[in-house]
């Protein structure tokens, strides 16, 4: 029989000749000790037996055999400083010892091996790393350790290195980890401590090692998205930066200076601080890039002409974001509040601010340079009611409300709108309780009121937005509470008025926002949405909203539409409060739901403001120009 074909079965053998081949570990006796390892399921045969410790325990033995020079055939030297070890157990450690010991080196047959540029306690550091698994790395060993690491091939331990350099990183000692990473070709160090460098900008900007930075180095913070901090202060660094060494550096001036985007600095601090600035008048190209600035900044039409290069539509850096903000109103049915409510949008959180200095019924509010005016409004001292002509001005990253200049004239029920540097207030209810057509306006950069022509009819409540240079005003009521079915628009550079009449409006107490190149108008004792095109003069009806909808307020986030709460009118004509927070996509011309306000609330105002999220609100900052 040819038996290289046939497999016969062998007989069992018993536990005893299993335990004398030592592939079998016999179950233990009633109240014996388990040992530690594991019996998974292997061949039909038999058990695949692991013993989880075992490696571990042979590196344990292996470090008691090294330091008692027991077997060890290779000693590395730092100096004179020598450490015994196992040419196998470092040729098994990394790549590095492998090709030492494994090739046709001379250090191969040597007794003693030097390693140039490791000092002695990190080459004992390493071999009980490489005996152990362990290091203990601190602040006063951790470069070193890394560059032996780097040299000796420890990916791990020098990945470990890099953990606790990133651990420690600070506005104050990023940049030169940064320099430390390039030396060290150490990309997750590097990727970090950038992301601290551009998070804590203006702290950044203030340390020693940003002078010490090239102009190609300082454009790449300048112009990164993902700069966290205000243009002021990125003006700020860039002339600290040049005036360092002044002659060296002024050639880099113009290419510095576009990184700049100064359509989203304070028209107060451009006065102040950039407009005059004498080195910015002696460069040729930046006195270009100033007076276009200036045109762009300051008139109140928009300049065009074959001579006129616009600054460009850069947006605003990524680490600015939208945040919602109502203030004031009527909560829960009760008296005007002075809550100041923020919505983020990105943790779906409500935050309370500072709240308004005083209780102002039927006031305006808007936002210009990142601050919120709150305008006029009637307020009760004494028991009695007066009519005010105060101006409050809210700066989110101080957390602080300011007296401004107030209005020429006292008004409440009336409407604000910003635009440019200016802020126009129109119509309203006056001391003596009459019916106003007057406007008029605010230069925030000079800081005073001025009266504008008047508007053709006055009414109360109309919906207020401004595109395309003109202000217009769609609805409204008359002193009889009767609907003003009217367009009035305000021409801002001519200081004109004229008027359209229309049967589409019919809006009282609603806002109006604009939504592209839309003036979208939201309800009004009407669940109807209306988007007007200012440039054709036609309506496109839109969506409806759930309820019939007055005295709420809406803002515009990003590309869509936020209505917060109002008075709802429901089917059987009954007026509601209402704490409902909704959303128009105007891509989709659908509603979505995003949940209750924190309370009911009515005749209040809702707007958008731009904040740096790594800037809570603060009491104790300061600021350098006017909020």
């Amino acid at each position: 029989m040819d038996t290289s074909v046939l497999s016969l079965a062998a007989p069992p053998l018993s536990p005893a000749a299993h335990a004398a081949k030592g592939d079998l570990t016999l179950p233990p006796r009633s109240g014996a000790v388990c040992f530690l390892g594991s019996m998974d399921e292997g061949p039909p045969d038999g058990l695949l037996f692991k013993d989880h410790d075992f490696s571990s325990d042979l590196l344990k033995q292996l470090n008691v055999l090294r330091q008692s020079r027991t077997l060890t055939d290779v000693s590395i030297c730092s100096g004179t400083w020598e450490v015994p070890c196992h040419r196998n157990v470092l040729a098994s450690s990394s790549p590095y010892f492998r090709a030492m010991f494994c090739s046709h080196f001379r250090e191969n047959s040597q007794a003693k091996v030097q390693l140039k540029g490791i000092d002695s306690p990190t080459l004992d550091q390493i071999v009980l790393y490489v005996y152990t698994g362990e290091a203990h790395i601190t602040a006063e060993n951790v470069l070193p350790l890394m560059e032996a690491a780097s040299l000796l091939q420890y990916p791990k331990l020098f990945e470990a290195c890099s953990s606790y350099l990133q651990s420690q990183l600070t506005p104050n000692n990023c940049l030169g980890m940064i320099r430390l990473s390039e030396i060290l070709s150490c990309e997750t160090l590097k990727k970090k401590a950038r992301e601290v460098a551009l998070t804590y900008f203006p702290e950044v900007a203030a340390s020693a090692d940003l002078k010490e930075l090239c102009a190609l180095e300082l454009r790449n913070y300048l112009g990164d998205d993902g700069l966290c901090g205000e243009e002021e202060k990125v003006f700020e660094a860039l002339m600290v930066w040049v005036k360092h060494d002044l002659q060296a550096r002024k050639r880099y001036m113009q290419e510095l200076f576009k990184q700049v985007r100064l359509q989203y600095i304070h028209p107060a601090f451009f006065h102040h601080f950039i407009a005059n600035d004498a080195l910015l008048q002696s460069l040729p190209a930046c006195q270009t890039i100033l007076e276009t600035a200036k045109r762009q900044m300051f008139s109140l039409y928009s300049p065009s002409g074959p001579d006129y290069n616009p600054l460009g539509h850069i947006p605003p850096r990524n680490s600015y974001q939208d945040v919602l903000i109502l203030l004031g109103g009527r909560k829960d049915n009760q008296q005007t509040t002075r809550d100041v409510l923020l919505y983020n949008g990105q943790t779906g959180q409500w935050q309370s601010l500072a709240k308004l200095p005083t209780r102002l019924y039927k006031a305006s509010a808007v936002t210009l340079h990142r601050s919120i005016y709150v305008l006029g409004g009637m307020t009760v001292s004494a028991g009695k009611s007066l009519v005010s002509p105060d101006v409050y001005i809210f700066s989110l990253k101080l957390n602080q409300w300011r007296l401004g200049e107030p209005m020429l004239v006292a008004r409440y029920s009336h409407r604000s709108i910003a635009h440019k540097n200016f802020i126009f207030s129109i119509g309203g209810i006056g001391e003596g309780q009459e019916l106003m057509g007057s406007m008029e306006r605010y230069d925030s950069i000079s800081n005073v009121w001025e009266s504008m022509a008047s508007m053709p009819v006055g009414v109360l409540h109309p919906a207020v937005a401004v595109k395309d240079q003109r202000l217009y005003l769609f609805g409204g009521e008359d002193i009889m509470q009767n609907p003003v079915r009217l367009i009035q628009v305000y021409h801002i550079s001519r200081n004109t008025w004229f008027k359209m009449e229309t049967r589409m409006i019919k809006n009282v107490c609603a806002p109006a926002v604009v939504l592209g190149e839309r003036i979208v108008i939201v309800g009004g004792y009407t669940r109807r949405i209306l988007a007007y095109d200012p440039r054709s003069n036609k309506f496109v009806k839109c969506a409806d909203m759930k309820d019939r909808r007055m005295h709420h307020g809406a803002t515009v986030m990003g590309s869509k539409l936020y209505v917060t709460g109002g008075r709802r009118l429901t089917s059987d004509c009954n007026i509601e409060d209402s704490a409902s927070f909704d959303c128009y996509d105007p891509e989709t011309d659908t509603w979505t739901s995003q949940g209750q306000l924190p309370h009911k609330l009515f005749d209040h105002a809702c707007l958008t403001l731009q904040c740096l999220p790594t800037r809570p609100p603060s009491c104790d900052a300061e600021e350098k120009y006017p909020p």
